[in-house]
């Protein structure tokens, strides 16, 4: 008996060990099934393409066509975690890159300049907007429905439905690829000098955890667990890192690719380990709990407001530049791709709950689907028919299952199989109020 329980220990220790490689928490076992679906995605697009899905060609592609809607991504999840939506970012990139063409075709601006330029544009849409919404109280939902017509008009009220060409030097941030430097190797060596801080990083990251964690009193996971963890992400980034580096002569790993890292990286910061981050979250997951708490929700609601239309300014820049032109038909169906990769990437529709690094991987399983498709051959209709079905169903199962009781998609398969049971979940704790979220703060009349 005494040997049937210890097993039983040692199974559910091991089972909570590996669950600690990627997280204790439901959040975490949620992205960790978000990402086993790309993975599985990409597995099978390599068949079905022959191995053109992973090719190095392929690869430097897909980052360069959809880096401009996961920088949207960063940016809408934040608005939908703190519980609004935003339905104007593809004009509002439009209407950026519209200006920003003018500016420099026009008004002779440096394209240094004008990017500058650009992302002040963007920064005043932002704080109209967040203006409305925060200290009006109109719905986001209506006052970024009255941006999209707005600014699509916009554009085609300054460009007179034209295309307005950018000069060379402007187009680096969404056509140009890292330089070669160096003795010559067969592979670029900035791309390969960029794959081995990656890998540095990854491991300092883990190192660094695990100190924290002793340092706090929590007994870390077991050292194999971080042996496996690292050695898995850096195998994964010395692959990609090979692919990128050696792929056609004059390509290498994307400049906008790198400028989408810098912000995963800055914003996952931002969103994890700042007070700001932090109240983003309370005003989603409890308004009212949170301005009881001292979080000035109006001053948060109108900066995520602000900050998602200087990312849209950014990323309908580097299309703009990819383009080498900036038309009337940017941005077109840009925000539903965003809103899409949020949802995907674990977002929940009320608010409160999400991450950067989970709408990425959401919105990545919506470039693969796209590309992989492509390859195929499938036409554009049919294409938008299956990403929307794969939008209905990955989100709708969930939340049927969730409302019903049982574990989600994604908790299915992270469960212990023998006792059903979940690991725990922290309660949400209210930033400076010290106590758990527990229940919503309810309101009495008096007299």
């Amino acid at each position: 008996m005494s040997q049937q329980l210890n097993t039983e220990k040692n199974t559910s220790g091991g089972i909570r060990d590996l669950r600690r490689m990627f997280g204790g928490g439901r959040s975490s076992l949620r992205q960790f099934g978000i990402l086993f679906s790309l993975i599985a995605i990409i597995v099978l697009f390599q068949y079905l393409t022959h191995g053109l899905t992973l090719s190095s060609g392929n690869l430097i592609n897909l980052v360069s066509q959809y880096s401009y809607i996961l920088i949207l991504a960063i940016g809408m999840v934040m608005v939908i975690i703190a519980g609004h939506i935003d339905l104007s970012v593809g004009s509002v990139a439009a209407f950026a890159g519209i200006v920003v063409a003018t500016s420099m075709q026009d008004w002779h601006f440096p394209w240094p300049v004008a990017i500058v330029f650009g992302l002040v544009v963007g920064a005043l849409i932002g704080a109209w907007q967040g203006f409305w919404v925060a200290y009006i109280g109109v719905p986001a939902f209506i006052v970024t429905l009255a941006g999209m017509l707005i600014f699509r008009g916009g554009n085609q009220l300054i460009g007179n439905a034209n295309t307005v060409p950018v000069p060379e030097g402007f187009t680096v941030i969404g056509a140009g690829y890292l330089p070669e430097v160096g003795p010559y190797t067969g592979y670029n060596n900035l791309t390969l000098l960029l794959g081995l801080i990656v890998v540095i990083a990854v491991v300092m990251s883990e190192w660094r955890s695990r100190k924290v964690q002793r340092i706090m009193g929590s007994s870390p996971a077991p050292l194999w667990v971080s042996a496996v963890k690292v050695v898995l992400l850096s195998s994964v980034v010395v692959y990609a890192t090979v692919l990128f580096a050696g792929g056609r002569t004059g390509t290498s790993f994307p400049v906008s690719g790198i400028i989408l890292g810098v912000l995963v990286l800055f914003y996952a910061f931002v969103t994890k380990n700042t007070i700001f981050g932090r109240h983003i979250y309370a005003v989603g997951g409890n308004k009212l709990a949170a301005e009881l708490s001292g979080v000035k929700s109006r001053r948060v609601n109108f900066l995520v407001m602000m900050n998602m239309s200087i990312l849209a300014a950014l990323a309908g820049m580097i299309f703009v530049a990819r383009s080498v032109a900036s038309g009337p038909q940017d941005g077109l169906s840009w925000e539903l791709d965003a809103i899409a990769a949020v949802f995907i990437g674990g977002a929940a529709v009320s608010g409160g709950i999400g991450t950067v690094t989970g709408s990425i991987v959401g919105g990545l399983v919506m470039a693969v689907l796209n590309n992989g498709l492509q390859l195929l051959g499938v036409g554009a209709d049919r294409v938008q028919i299956i990403k929307g079905l794969v939008l209905l169903v990955a989100v709708g199962v969930d939340v049927l299952n969730k409302s019903q009781g049982r574990p989600s998609i994604i908790g299915l398969l992270t469960r212990n199989r023998k006792t059903n049971e979940f690991p725990p979940e922290p309660p949400l704790v209210v930033p400076g109020s010290g106590t758990p979220d527990t229940a919503r703060p309810t309101a009495t009349l008096s007299s």
